[in-house]
């Protein structure tokens, strides 16, 4: 048999291999998503209470940063006001129910998708997370239908920085094997690390899954009442 038979035979087998690890990735993020959305449905008032106070909780440790720097460069002398030192509110329209109806749905649909806990996210995704949120409250507070449309068109359309791209997407390949080689190893990284996502293991190791409600639910409790004495002088 020929090299360049022999050589066609290996890159079917490889292709073959490829639809099946392409098959089991699929089968694996569509089970998370799944389950992640279940989750969400059950804790979306504790995950948004949560993340509206860890905003206001950031938003009171800058005034006191700010505070403190202030103090500093006017001297010993410096007498600090009392109370925290309140906020200018820009002036809206009053918006119709409908629209306010409309403006809820989009900042809570929002807000779920780019929440900082986001289930054990990492540290440098909750930072980029955390400003996401703050500038969405901002919005929803301050600004018109129009402005929270637009915000949530931008973070549904995946410029929430929130994915990282593959970087072996720049790896030079010179050959139809090398690229089907690439590809299989490629799938298996990506097969173990959807496995490890902490979601599908309590989706696939737990007997009934659905008790992780319960644990989440005394996680975003827990969290919501230390956020609470954290930020109750400034509520």
């Amino acid at each position: 048999m020929s090299e360049t038979r022999l050589s066609q035979i290996d890159n079917k087998k490889l292709e073959a291999e490829i639809e099946q690890l392409k098959l089991e990735l699929e089968a694996i993020e569509i089970q998370t998503y799944a389950f992640e959305t279940t989750l969400r449905s059950h804790l979306s008032d504790l995950i948004i209470e949560a993340h509206e106070l860890y905003v206001l909780y950031k938003e009171i440790k800058k005034k006191k940063k700010e505070k403190r720097l202030e103090q500093k460069k006017r001297g010993k002398n410096y007498q600090e006001p009392v109370g925290l030192i309140s906020t200018k509110k820009t002036e809206t329209k009053l918006a119709t129910s409908e629209e306010q109806k409309e403006k809820k749905r989009l900042y809570r649909e929002a807000m779920l998708h780019v929440h900082p806990d986001k289930f054990f996210m990492k540290e440098n995704e909750t930072d980029i997370a955390t400003e996401l949120t703050a500038k969405l409250i901002e919005i929803y507070k301050n600004e018109s239908l129009e402005a929270l449309q637009a915000f949530h068109a931008h973070i549904f359309e995946g410029n929430s920085t929130l994915t990282l791209s593959d970087s072996a997407a720049n790896v030079k390949i010179t050959s139809t094997e090398n690229y089907l080689a690439h590809e299989k190893e490629r799938l298996k990284k990506a097969i173990d690390l959807a496995k490890n996502n902490q979601l599908y293991k309590v989706y696939s190791e737990y007997e009934n899954p659905l008790t992780f409600v319960e644990e989440l639910k005394t996680y975003y409790e827990n969290r919501i009442s230390k956020l609470k004495n954290r930020t109750r002088k400034g509520i």
